[in-house]
């Protein structure tokens, strides 16, 4: 049926509400297929956030907007009666709807223009009516539970914007009961196996686990009870996929996870929390670490509760939450438990402070690409709150760093900043700032941002809005000058690497770029770190070269080949790496054939093997790399450094953290140069945790130089 056909519907509008008068205009219209599916939608979402206690006039609007969106009803229909007075809300959820993922999208990658534009319309209307974006998050969640029999391409799609938008805003905004299904059915799509191991190691101890609790839910009444507290006392359900993410956070088996088995205890007032909290603390063992008071810090999305986990009978771990009633609510309901509107009615001034770090998101940038990773680092992170030397409060993304305030100040004070204080004391440029710090920012006289503030590994910036800006500053410099500037980055990379003989068109391609003029722009311009070179290298294995590496393994007996390589046409025989050069994937390869040693293998510019080539040809053969596995690789390195104090513990414990093993360590004095020269034997997984290795070296002060050696 056409929307011209509804407009000359008109139900009556004797209803004693506006939901009311919605719902008889439903009722009125046709028995068709298309129409009765839009009209269960509208009645599903109303049923997801009418918990969320809205307001009638946008509950009315949730039933009829699905016939709306499908063209079912025109523009023209809608501000007839019953419709007119919540005609507003509708054309807002359907605004709301133009902004969805394109189906190949993956995380981490740019969005189109369009796309961000999209996502920016969507946070205006969370600045102008939060009640707009609730209904579309639970558009989704509907979107969700209805895909169980859809295409899978079609369930991973839904899936990936829910988790990655949807849960994210209903977690911001605190909608907890929102935001633990979308994830939960999120993670079902897009990892249907684990979410199925753990959902049946949960359902096989469900009758332990539930035996278990009913026993402490016993033995807290009483306590309580005796104490004084009136509380209310409950289970508290498990989410597959919070149960999974702390998991890999923890690096634990489900067993061995605190809220595995967990109650929750609600109480009257602020003064009973702590005093319930040390009821528990009597009865059980608290374990240390494990305790959280989010009532006297709470959360960025104003969460409350007291977080602690005891040994509790039977000396089984267990998680207790305590909050009060009120806590509880807005735990629940988010910003539908205290923001509510009066009809007609905008937000109350609260309100405004509460989401005024949206409206910094949407100031225009020059590059609306980088919008999607400025979301999700901006707004979706945990917040930090630094004091400028004028006392002024900086809000900045979890684990920023003074570049990232400077680049918050003003754009040119981080582009020309060259240190930091910290409450009066030096600090690197890598410090993560905490909540309370005094920041003051040390500028120079011209800008002078560097590549390596781009790249995620090395810790310079948390925010994507400050990458955002730094990468822009690259964009306008001379093409010229990037190709000169990229080509400086190229070759000092593959010369720290110890590559000598790889075309660089090569890496280009696997870098999906032209050519090597192509790349040296990209890397000039910042659109590429120089850890890109590495990690290309890397993957060249798997499509230019003949096979992947396996890492020797320790205990290998004499007499057998290393399952790293594959020895072309001869049998069992022993074979070494050379120490002269240390091969790394993927590097090319060759090997000689040694008098009573086996086959050492060398790196094809290895400078012995060259001499060897020339004098005893007859005993090269080929060598091609094996399959990976999990394992570490010998790599020489030499360092220069003017001495100091600390210079090795420093330099072991950047290897350390970087998951290289130092095997051996040797050092000297140059008296021409007098500089330090360390000869450093490590053992690595690929090349880009050596490349990584090596410009973190590069910043320990007083280090001048590390190269690979060989």
């Amino acid at each position: 049926m056409a929307a011209t056909d509804l407009e000359n519907l008109n139900a009556s509008n004797d209803a004693d509400n506006v939901v009311g008068a919605v719902q008889s205009f439903l009722g009125s219209l046709p028995e068709q297929h298309r129409l009765q599916s839009a009209i269960d939608e509208g009645r599903q979402i109303a049923a997801i956030v009418a918990p969320l206690g809205l307001p009638q006039d946008l509950l009315a609007a949730v039933h009829v907007y699905p016939l709306y969106r499908e063209k079912l009803l025109s523009s023209k229909s809608i501000q007839n009666k019953p419709l007119s007075d919540i005609s507003r809300l509708i054309i807002g959820l359907e605004q709301l709807n133009q902004f969805s993922l394109p189906d190949d999208w993956q995380p981490g990658e740019a969005l189109a223009v369009q796309q961000s534009e999209a996502l920016r319309k969507m946070l205006l209307a969370v600045v102008s009516d939060v009640r707009l974006v609730l209904v579309r998050i639970a558009e989704q969640l509907f979107r969700l539970r209805q895909a169980k029999t859809a295409a899978r391409e079609t369930q991973q799609a839904l899936a990936l914007e829910a988790r990655e938008i949807y849960a994210s805003l209903a977690n911001r905004l605190g909608v907890w009961q929102l935001k633990w299904e979308l994830e939960d059915l999120a993670f079902r799509y897009l990892d249907p196996d684990t979410y199925l191991e753990i959902a049946r190691a949960l359902k096989e101890k469900r009758t332990e686990r539930e035996g278990y609790l009913d026993e402490v839910q016993t033995t807290l009444r009483r306590e309580l009870s005796e104490q004084g507290i009136e509380a209310t006392i409950s289970g508290r359900p498990k989410h597959i996929y919070s149960i999974w993410r702390k998991m890999q956070r923890k690096d634990r088996g489900m067993e061995s996870l605190y809220d595995i088995r967990a109650v929750r205890i609600l109480v009257n007032d602020i003064g009973a929390c702590y005093a319930a909290l040390g009821v528990v603390h009597n009865l059980w063992s608290y374990i240390p670490g494990e305790f959280d008071d989010y009532i006297a810090n709470p959360k960025e999305n104003n969460y409350q509760s007291l977080h602690t986990a005891v040994l509790g009978p039977a000396g089984k771990t267990l998680e207790v939450q305590i909050r009060s009633h009120d806590m509880h609510r807005h735990a629940e309901l988010g910003v539908a438990a205290h923001w509510r509107y009066k009809e007609g009615g905008g937000a109350p001034a609260a309100f405004d402070q509460k989401i005024q770090f949206l409206r910094q998101l949407l100031e225009p940038t020059d590059d609306g690409a980088d919008l999607l990773d400025q979301i999700r680092d901006d707004f979706f992170e945990d917040r930090v709150y630094a004091v400028s030397p004028k006392g002024d409060v900086v809000e900045l993304p979890a684990r920023a760093t003074p570049l990232d305030f400077a680049y918050h100040v003003h754009t040119q004070v981080g582009h020309r900043c060259r240190g930091a204080k910290v409450n009066g004391r030096i600090v690197p440029l890598t410090y993560h700032i905490e909540n309370g710090d005094q920041v003051e920012i040390i500028t120079g006289s011209q800008p002078r941002p560097s590549r390596d503030w781009l790249s995620p590994k090395l810790g310079y910036l948390a925010g994507a809005r400050a990458r955002a800006k730094v990468r822009n500053w690259f964009r306008q410099q001379d093409r010229d000058q990037h190709q000169r500037q990229g080509r400086e980055v190229l070759d000092r990379e593959l010369a720290r690497l110890g590559v000598k003989d790889m075309a660089t068109d090569r890496i280009a391609k696997q870098l999906k770029l032209k050519d090597t003029e192509s790349l040296c722009v990209a890397l000039g311009a910042g659109d590429l770190t120089s850890a890109s070179i590495a990690t290309a290298l890397q993957n060249l294995r798997g499509t230019e070269m003949p096979g992947r590496i396996r890492a020797r393994r320790p205990a290998r007996q004499k007499g057998s080949q290393p399952e790293s390589v594959a020895v072309s046409g001869i049998g069992d025989l022993m074979c070494n790496f050379a120490r002269c050069c240390r091969p790394v994937p993927p590097e090319p390869i060759v090997g000689y054939i040694t008098q009573g040693r086996g086959v050492s293998i060398h790196r094809q510019d290895c400078g012995n093997f060259l001499g060897l080539n020339r004098r005893y040809p007859e005993r090269i053969v080929e060598i091609a790399w094996g399959k990976q596995d999990a394992g570490v690789y010998p790599v020489d390195l030499t360092l220069h450094a003017f001495d100091r104090s600390g210079l090795i513990r420093d330099i072991t414990s950047v290897l350390a953290d970087d998951h290289a093993n130092v095997i051996d360590l040797k050092s000297h004095t140059d008296k021409k140069s007098m500089q330090v020269v360390m000869a450093i034997s490590i053992e690595i997984s690929d090349l880009p945790t050596l490349s990584t290795a090596i410009t973190r070296l590069e910043q320990i002060p007083n280090v001048v130089s590390v190269r690979r050696s060989g």
